[in-house]
């Protein structure tokens, strides 16, 4: 797992401590038999426990493209001095340095 890798396991000591399934909850859920879905899901259940339904829940994993302006995923290396100057201020390290580079090349 990366440095930055969060783990999303969340262990219950005690069924007590499980999230409580709500109506609302089975009202989105998907139903299905095996692998044949009889009914698909009209929401997602999010961290917080909630029941998002469309068009306010986020789609899956990833950003969406934003239109033409959209970024593109580069490999770049870097000294490692200059990410850890970064990284000290926190999360959005990436997005300074992006603003760093813009400044540097004019734009």
């Amino acid at each position: 797992m990366s440095e930055n890798g969060k783990n999303t396991k969340t262990e219950w000591g005690d069924p007590d401590d499980a999230p409580e399934l709500t109506d609302e909850f089975f009202e989105a859920a998907q139903f299905s038999i095996g692998e044949r879905i009889i009914r698909p899901a009209t929401g997602r259940l999010t961290k917080d426990g909630i029941v998002r339904h469309p068009p306010e829940y986020l789609p899956g994993p990833g950003r969406p493209p934003q239109g033409e302006q959209a970024k593109q995923q580069v490999t770049l290396r870097l000294d490692p001095d200059i990410i850890a100057k970064f990284r000290e201020g926190g999360a959005g390290w990436q997005t300074r340095i992006n603003e760093a580079l813009r400044k540097a090349a004019g734009l």
